[in-house]
């Protein structure tokens, strides 16, 4: 498990309003935001940390844990609104496993972002 994990942004303000509207539906709430940037949780421990950059971001795959699989529709559907690109509508990935459940965005630095659940349809 990662304590945090740190990325720049070209657009702060965006990716800021995209990344609280789309990881939302998981629990993920501001826990600091300062001069260097806004971090982010949703267990208090672990944080994702957003910054400024003046460097054209390397693209990332960001993979976020669901409890289940509405919580993946509702990351969908939140981050579409927010602005994301479609990567991959929620579903059943049988490559994965028989269990594996995500969906897939491509955020405001072309970042892929995807939440995923591991447990079955209850």
């Amino acid at each position: 498990m990662f304590d945090h994990i740190v990325f720049g942004v070209s657009d702060y303000e965006a990716s800021k309003a995209f990344f609280l509207k789309a990881l939302e539906p998981i629990g993920m709430i501001v826990v600091a935001e300062g001069p260097l940037g806004i971090g982010l949780s949703a267990d208090g421990k672990s944080s994702l940390c957003i910054c400024h950059t003046e460097e054209k971001p390397a693209h990332l795959h960001l993979a976020f844990t669901a409890e289940n699989r509405q919580q993946v529709e509702a990351f969908y559907r939140a981050a579409l609104e927010a602005g994301a690109k479609d990567n991959g509508a929620p579903g059943l990935r049988p490559n994965c496993s028989g269990r594996y459940y995500a969906a897939f965005v491509i955020g405001p630095d072309g970042h892929n972002i995807e939440v995923v659940c591991h447990e079955s349809e209850v």
